[in-house]
């Protein structure tokens, strides 16, 4: 019976009846649809295309059965051109054969075209508003969550307009000619057909809801091992294990989870097997039936011997559809709600909206400029997604502010330096000029220019950062070093290495420039990998530097060289430093104390600390741990 070939049908169906008690009776929200028809209007011609190789390959399904009823008749009822009709009825239905896989091969030519080309627009769309979300997204979202959007919800937001457009489409089709076709027939044996459908779906739905917990089960443990493996085989992950942690309870503990998961499995699959072949047991009684009846309707001469023959294929055309149009609501809802969860991650406002006609900044050595900035960071009810973070109900309360009334100035070719305890708002500050925030009121000025004003791409060209724990891509050292700036040549790749006090080290590195620098740069030592980011930025070699303690987690040894490499970034450039270790900005032209959001001193390193005020206590207790 080809309607069963493979368990296709059976398997099918259970995963509809498993993702119906998932779904419930969720609704679509107000617009999903026009924004959904919205992808595919790009598609409308290849639709039409595919829906019409879809009605005609139904309408081939339905025909063969009939051709293949009259060879019978024209072999049972021998006549003069008896051996001719069956020749010519049995090329028919090789052309029908042939005509089916031609449609199948064109439907499946247009649906990848479909698909594919959905995929592509839902992906660039997400991954590119992904990019404009602001900082405080990723620190809250589960990254695998992320990335399953851009990958599973994908994937099935595209099969609406392919498997199941397709499917719904040829099911209805091929269900009401193979009905009528039936009832011309026989309508007796139709009708007996028709009454076996309940003993068809009922059980699945049953079975279904017990599966439906027992899956949601397993995705949640292999969520688990996931997240487990995720942080165990990441470089820290593995680092910590080794050092703090204890092997034999931690693979016991995976153990367990992947002993339920087997266990799932084993039930699952014996459920399925068992439900299969239920759908066998009913598919041959009704062929029996079928058989049975319109035999005897063929012995008393009601029907000819062709029609019971045709009668029985056509059943094999019946069940089929009616079970997969019995789930049409749970595999279009399916594909819908894939795409609502597509569009819960596009509908996050982007951190930072640029202007359509933004301002240059200009030209020449820069200046910037803070002007009573008060900022807060947004809640997370306005940057995240329940979902994403693993929570029922995402924290709606606001947060305090972070900067309150901070004005200073960064004079062109100065160094200032920002100090203060650990949340008194350093980093904070430093984030606020390329504009990885907003300010919550007040304006920070690049040369004069308001940096809302502006285009990010022309504060990424004047501005440079280097962070405490600089991130390297697990790509070679030239492409970390280009991501900076992409039509760099190797000549100055080996410039920007050098000045960063790197460049013999790269030499010697058996690819040099092609050597790959492992996950997040952890094939270097902290020192190297921080003078590999220096050397980036001196590539890009921005007019205005951010250090954000660049040395403050390295040893003697590497802080030395570092503070070489960082002496080449610094020369001619205005910069503004964030000091944890008091010693790095002595020569600095200002020291800014924040204390609480608020700068509460200001000054030379000798006035700060001849005033005798808090950065006066910092340094002296400093030094006071350094000197016992």
């Amino acid at each position: 019976m080809a309607m069963m070939g493979g368990g296709g049908l059976g398997g099918e169906m259970m995963r509809a009846m498993r993702r119906e008690d998932e779904l419930g009776d969720r609704k679509l929200a107000k617009g999903s649809w026009r924004r959904i028809m919205a992808f595919a209007r790009p598609y409308r011609r290849d639709i039409t295309f595919f829906l019409i190789l879809v009605v005609f390959d139904a309408i081939v399904g339905v025909a063969t059965p009939v051709f293949a009823g009259r060879v019978v008749d024209a072999i049972t009822r021998p006549g003069e051109h008896a051996e001719r009709a069956v020749v010519t009825i049995a090329l028919i239905i090789a052309g029908l054969m042939l005509a089916s896989a031609a449609l199948s091969v064109g439907q499946r030519w247009f649906s990848s075209r479909i698909g594919e080309g959905i995929i592509l627009d839902l992906r660039t769309q997400v991954f590119d508003h992904v990019q404009r979300m602001p900082l405080q997204f990723f620190t809250r979202t589960r990254t695998g969550a992320l990335v399953s959007r851009l990958n599973n919800d994908v994937t099935g937001a595209q099969r609406a307009f392919t498997s199941t457009l397709s499917g719904v489409v040829s099911n209805a089709i091929a269900l009401v000619l193979t009905v009528a076709v039936m009832l011309t027939m026989s309508w007796q044996v139709t009708a007996l057909s028709l009454v076996l459908v309940p003993l068809f779906i009922i059980p699945a739905r049953r079975v279904g809801r017990k599966l439906a917990a027992l899956t949601r089960e397993s995705y949640t443990l292999n969520a688990d091992m996931t997240s487990t493996m995720t942080e165990r085989f990441g470089v820290s992950g593995a680092l910590l294990v080794k050092l703090f942690g204890q092997p034999e309870s931690e693979a016991e503990r995976f153990e367990q989870r992947a002993h339920r998961v087997r266990d799932i499995g084993v039930i699952t699959a014996m459920y399925g097997r068992a439900f299969f072949t239920a759908m066998l047991l009913v598919a041959g009684l009704a062929q029996a039936l079928t058989y049975g009846l319109g035999g005897s309707l063929a012995v008393s001469g009601a029907i000819s011997a062709g029609t019971v023959v045709s009668l029985a294929l056509l059943l094999t055309r019946l069940y089929g559809p009616l079970t997969a149009l019995s789930n049409v609501r749970v595999d279009v809802m399916s594909a819908l709600v894939s795409f609502e969860r597509v569009f819960e991650i596009v509908d996050l406002p982007p951190g930072i909206r640029e202007k359509e006609d933004p301002v240059p900044v200009p030209e020449g050595p820069v200046s910037v400029e803070f002007r009573d900035v008060q900022f807060k960071y947004p809640s997370a009810a306005e940057v995240s997604l329940a979902s994403l973070e693993d929570v029922a109900v995402l924290d709606k309360r606001e947060n305090e502010p972070v900067l309150r009334g901070v004005s200073f100035t960064v004079e062109p070719g100065q160094l200032v330096a920002l100090v203060g305890s650990s949340g008194a708002g350093k980093t904070t500050t430093s984030m606020l000029v390329p504009r990885v925030y907003d300010v919550t009121s007040g304006a920070v000025l690049v040369n004069g220019v308001d940096v809302r004003d502006t285009s990010l791409a022309a504060l990424q060209d004047t501005i440079g950062v280097v962070t405490q724990d600089s991130h390297l891509f697990h790509e070679t050292i030239a492409e970390n070093l280009r991501y900076a700036r992409p039509e760099a040549t190797e000549d100055e790749m080996w410039t920007a290495l050098d000045r960063a006090q790197v460049g013999e080290l790269v030499r010697n590195l058996p690819d040099g420039l092609d050597t790959l620098v492992g996950e997040r740069g952890y094939r270097f030592s902290g020192g190297e990998k921080q003078r590999i980011a220096i050397a980036r930025l001196l590539l890009k070699a921005p007019g205005f530097v951010i250090l954000d303690e660049a040395t403050a987690h390295l040893d003697s040894e590497s802080e030395a060289a570092v503070q070489r490499a960082l002496s080449e970034a610094l020369a001619g450039r205005t910069a503004l430093v964030i000091a944890h270790r008091l010693s790095t900005v002595r020569d600095a032209d200002q020291i800014i104390v924040l204390d609480g959001g608020r700068i509460v001193e200001r000054g030379t390193h000798e006035q700060l600390v001849g005033a005798g005020g808090l950065y006066s206590d910092l340094y002296r207790t400093q030094f006071s741990v350094i000197d016992a």
